[in-house]
Order: C-alpha cells, then sequence, then structure tokens
C-alpha cells in the first residue's frame, strides 16, 4: 500500500508531520508540493525541508510526474490533479455537506458557526459532492483569528489522517457516506474586492470579518480617500446615542485609535498600516471618513 500526497501551506506540513511522528512515513510514495504567493507564509519550504530530512521522495507541483500510488491525498490544495492512477482523496475545511466550495473555513467564521472542522472525501466530478471518509469537528467562541482557527483544524486534520493512515495500513477499508444533498450549502472563491469593509454592517459582524481575512490571508482593507488602508485588528466599543449615524465616520479617538461608526454599533481600530507595510496611526486629521460600499 502506497499513498502520496498533494501539499500545502500549514496544513499540509503539519499533517505530513503528524504522519511522520506516528510512523507512517513508509506508506508514503511521493509528496507534491506546491506554492502559494499570495499568502504571508505557504510552508512550502518547511515541507521540502521534512521530506530531505525523512528521505521521502518529493517534486513541484509542475515538475508533471506520473503518480502510481493506491491513494492519492490532497491538502490544502488549490489546483486540478492530472497524471494520477490513484483513488483521490481530499480534505476540504468544512463539515460537509456544508460549505462545499472555496474558502469554506473564511466564510464559517465571518458567518459564527459554532463549529468548524474538516472532512475526508471522495474526489468527484463535481466539487466537494464525493462520499464523505471521515468527519472531524471543533467547537469555537468568538472573537477568533484566522491563523489561530487554522491552527485548530490543524488537529482536525491530523484525526481524519491518522484514521485513513492506520485503516490502510491495517487492509481496512474505509467509509464511503453519501452527502445529504438537503443540507448542502455552498461557499463561494473570493478576491480583492471580497476584502473591503462594509461600514453598513454592524460592528459585531466587521470585527469578525477583519478578524477572519487577516494572516495569513491578505487581510480587510478601506479607503481614506482613494489611499487603501489595511485593518488588521480592531475591537467593540460600546455604542451611543448618534442623532445623525453616518457609517464610516469616525466619531471620538482614544489615545491614537479612532473609533469609527459601523451601522450599529463601533469599533475601535488598534492595527492599521497602508500599502507599504507602514503603520498608519494616528490619523493625520479627526474629521476622517472611511469609503462606504456602494450597493
Amino acid at each position: 500500500m502506497k499513498i502520496s500526497l498533494f501539499l500545502m501551506t500549514q496544513k499540509g506540513y503539519e499533517v505530513l508531520r503528524h504522519i511522520i511522528n506516528n510512523n507512517f512515513s513508509y506508506l508514503i510514495d511521493y509528496v507534491i508540493y506546491g506554492v502559494d504567493k499570495n499568502i504571508d507564509k505557504d510552508f512550502s519550504d518547511e515541507i521540502i525541508d521534512l521530506c530531505k530530512k525523512h528521505e521521502i521522495k518529493y517534486s513541484y507541483r509542475e515538475d508533471n510526474i506520473i503518480i502510481n500510488s493506491d491513494y492519492c491525498i490532497a491538502i490544502s490544495w488549490r489546483w486540478m490533479i492530472k497524471n494520477i492512477n490513484s483513488q483521490l482523496i481530499v480534505i476540504h475545511d468544512s463539515l460537509l455537506p456544508k460549505y462545499r466550495g472555496f474558502a469554506p473555513l473564511v466564510n464559517s467564521l465571518i458567518n459564527k458557526e459554532e463549529y468548524i472542522g474538516v472532512t475526508a472525501i471522495y474526489a468527484s466530478d463535481e466539487y466537494d459532492r464525493g462520499d464523505i471518509i471521515f468527519k472531524s469537528a471543533t467547537k469555537v467562541s468568538y472573537p477568533i483569528k484566522i491563523k489561530d482557527a487554522i491552527s485548530k483544524i490543524v488537529d482536525n486534520y491530523n484525526e481524519v489522517i491518522f484514521k485513513i493512515f492506520q485503516s490502510l495500513s491495517s487492509d481496512i477499508r474505509l467509509p464511503a457516506i453519501k452527502q445529504d444533498e438537503k443540507e448542502a450549502t455552498y461557499s463561494l472563491w473570493r478576491d480583492e474586492s471580497d476584502y473591503l469593509i462594509d461600514w453598513n454592517n454592524t460592528s459585531e459582524y466587521i470585527i469578525r470579518f477583519i478578524d477572519s481575512v487577516g494572516s495569513p490571508y491578505k487581510g480587510a482593507y478601506t479607503f481614506i480617500k482613494n489611499k487603501k488602508i489595511l485593518i488588521l485588528h480592531a475591537e467593540e466599543v460600546k455604542d451611543v446615542k448618534i442623532e445623525n449615524r453616518s457609517p464610516g465616520k469616525i466619531i471620538f479617538t482614544h489615545d491614537i485609535f479612532p473609533i469609527v461608526i459601523c451601522g450599529k454599533g463601533l469599533i475601535k481600530l488598534i492595527e492599521i498600516y497602508d500599502e507599504k507595510g507602514n503603520f498608519y496611526l494616528p490619523l493625520k486629521k479627526f474629521r476622517t471618513r472611511f469609503q462606504i460600499v456602494n450597493n
């Protein structure tokens, strides 16, 4: 029995480390790694170093090698997988059938889901509709930043991977449970415009949004006139009665930290930067308005 792994990001690295630490590395046929330049740290170098240290064959995704393992497992993978003669298993960042598709963890956090987790499924022609092999869930409380949520679901990844490797090493057939289509929901991909803060939302929602798209991702942003400003950390502040509520305007300043009016509630901006990475507090003007999204 041989298994090849398609690995990316912290999740892929941690899973590989977990497999090695549990003495299952003899089952690994090949590791194929990818590079993601859109996040702060993609762990590709760490994956390579781990393979070298434990004498595991590895290759970059564009090397076009042909895989003939019994199984392939994709973790945090972004691309179509070709040139394999194997049963393909995908580990998805949600508790399927909910949040099929893209950015499921980010969207789960923005929506304040009580549980996050991962699902191991067989690959299918239509994305994320394959039969379920194993699930693992973790209860979360808010506020929570995306980097901390990723650290939590790493344990979920390790749990399902351990079950898969344990079963295959013992010649135990993996489960194949049909998804309930009545429970299915879909999670859309996010592009640059989806990181823009809408100040018409509630302060609670905006805080979750900021926390959910922060590091290792690009971070939430807004504009002061035509200048793009990144907001990486903010906190809710007790609301006051505002006779002419105008979301996006600054109402107070506490020390150097501006307090911004939301559609409901107020937030204090604690970490904000310009596009060059320069800390952008204190603001030059108290009378500052952040851009409102036009629907």
